[in-house]
């Protein structure tokens, strides 16, 4: 029984990691940031988000990324001079539910456990794309498409979501041919 209740454990928490948003890394199965340089101070930054994050959340991430590119390149602020958000819907979460039971008859008793699934219920993956000019200097207090990048990572910074680290296994971490 024990191994039952570990089985479905493990499952369980499985199924949970699949629940929720995705946070803020480069894109991993199809999932999360990047960007392209389209010229010296041009740059096409995007973020796809899956069914359990937010419209807001992904436009978030898509500024704060623009906003480490900025200064990665040793610019000061960014104008966003294109912008795109759409959503589709997608039905594709699982859902998976588990029983445990018995029954008997007379001396005769029978214990199992059970699995189902279903498609689960229906979502919009978000995702948002923008087109940014790298500019050094003064952001204009004038433009409204112009954004101060260490004030958007300061701003938005505190709400971004990353992944779990993962802790190195014994030993991973030792430098190879060091005595």
């Amino acid at each position: 029984m024990r191994t039952i209740h570990g089985l479905a454990l493990t499952l369980i928490a499985l199924i949970a990691g699949c629940a929720t948003a995705t946070p803020y890394q480069p894109v991993d199965g199809g999932f999360g940031y990047a960007e392209q340089k389209i010229e010296s101070n041009r740059y096409r930054v995007t973020f796809a988000g899956n069914s359990r994050t937010e419209l807001q959340t992904v436009e978030n991430y898509v500024l704060h990324r623009a906003a480490e590119v900025t200064l990665a390149q040793a610019y000061d602020y960014f104008i966003v001079s294109d912008r795109t958000t759409k959503g589709e819907a997608e039905d594709r979460q699982p859902t998976v539910t588990f029983g445990f039971g018995s029954f008997g008859f007379g001396h005769h008793h029978h214990g199992g456990v059970g699995i189902g699934t279903s498609a689960g219920r229906e979502g919009t993956e978000y995702q948002g794309a923008i087109e940014i000019l790298l500019m050094r200097g003064k952001k204009p207090a004038d433009n409204a498409n112009a954004f101060d990048a260490r004030q958007i990572l300061e701003n938005l910074g505190p709400a971004i979501q990353r992944p779990e680290r993962k802790e190195p296994e014994a030993g991973a971490d030792a430098v190879p041919g060091a005595a």
